[in-house]
Parts: structure tokens; sequence; C-alpha cells
């Protein structure tokens, strides 16, 4: 699905915390599964003007590639439809100079990709639950010409994860999130106000013990809580 157009709509200012403060000079192509991706990202960006292409799936990633010139491709091994890691590799022909950073939803790297050149940064999603920046280090590396692998594909260990039980009401709260609803929207979906639904995700990070929204949902995710 291309979210391109509604860009300006994309924002919501609900992140707890920044996830990117990397200066990028031209255009931005992301090309992530589902819309909460989408729209973290679209936050993080401090110039959103760059991002050129929001897509969910990887041929309408490819059409934004043949129209201009790209600077930096952000992109999830799964997508609504086609794969990132095939993406990485067909955007690079398209575009040589093109910067990727691929965040592995899946923790790992297909074994035919494990060694390719224009792999340049991989990003496990273990990693960033455990809030360690990796994909602000990899797209730093990627624009410094260097190649990044986050510490669990470069160690072979994921980190230990521990499933807390959710409430009824944090298991909704999540799937919300999940959806890329923001307070007003949980809110309107719940029959609350807004106050309270702020609340009621404050109390899910509690429980999940993580920081940020993006966390939350990454590790609902891995401990079978929600899908996107």
């Amino acid at each position: 699905m291309d979210f391109t157009p509604y860009l300006d709509s994309m924002s919501s200012g609900n992140l707890d915390e920044v996830l990117l403060s990397v200066a990028v000079q031209g255009k931005v192509a992301l090309a992530l599964k589902g819309r909460f991706f989408l729209r973290c990202l679209c936050d993080s960006f401090s110039d959103p003007s760059r991002i050129g292409c929001a897509v969910t799936d990887e041929e309408s990633c490819l059409r934004y590639l043949q129209q201009e010139s790209y600077e930096l491709l952000i992109c999830t091994d799964f997508l609504e439809s086609g794969n990132g890691f095939e993406l990485a590799r067909r955007a690079r022909l398209a575009q040589p100079q093109l910067k990727v950073v691929v965040l592995a939803l899946g923790d790992a790297i297909p074994v035919e990709f494990a060694e390719a050149s224009w792999l340049e940064a991989v990003v496990a999603e273990a990693d960033l639950i455990e809030d360690q920046k990796p994909l602000e280090a990899a797209i730093m590396a990627v624009m410094g010409h260097h190649s990044y692998r986050s510490p669990s594909l470069r160690s072979g260990q994921l980190p230990y994860l521990s499933c807390p039980r959710l409430t009824p009401r944090e298991y909704e709260v999540l799937d919300h999130l999940a959806s890329g609803l923001t307070d007003r929207e949980i809110a309107e979906q719940l029959v609350v106000s807004e106050e309270t639904a702020r609340t009621y995700t404050k109390r899910l990070l509690k429980t999940l013990d993580v920081n940020n929204r993006v966390q939350a949902v990454l590790k609902g995710m891995r401990c079978g809580m929600v899908q996107i």
C-alpha cells in the first residue's frame, strides 16, 4: 500500500522517545510492514519533507526509485507484499549509490544474502527492544560509507526476553498501537478521554518494561501478543 500521498497526516507526535537524530540531506524511501512502522519512522525524521516514499510493499517502492534519485532506503524484511532483502538488492541495482538499512523483524539474515556486498546495514528486531539505538547507529554507519550489523546479529545470540501477562485493557491498547493509532484515535476506539488513553499507554509500557511505543509493539510481537 502506498501512503506517500498522505505523509502530512502520518505524523502523530506520539513518540515517547526520538528514534533518530541523524541528518539526511537527500531523499528517503521507507518500505515497512504496516502503518505502525511507517508512522513511527515518519515521526522520527526532523525534516519529514525528505521522505519521498512511504509504502508497505516492494513494487511500489521500486516505482518511486525509478522516478528520482534517493539517498537512503529503510525497509523491513517482511512487507505486506514482497521481501525487504530482495527489495534492497533490486534497489541497489537501480541506484548503486543508494544507502540501505534493513530492519530484520525475523532477527536473521537469509543465508543467500549474508555475504552480499550491497547489504550494508541490518538491525535485528530484538536489538531495538533492548534500546541500544541500533537503528540510528546503522544509519550513521551507512551515511559514513560503513557496514553495520546490530549486536545480536554479530554475536549470534538473541537477548533474553521476559513476557509479562497483560490485562484485557492492555491487550486492547497494544492492539491499537500496533495498528498505528494515535492517542486520540485510541481514545475514540475505547470511548474514553485522550488523557485516559495516554494513561493506558503509559501503564502498558510499564507492564512490558519498555521505554516507548515502538519497543512495546516489537516486544508484543516477539511475545506473540500482537501482529502487524
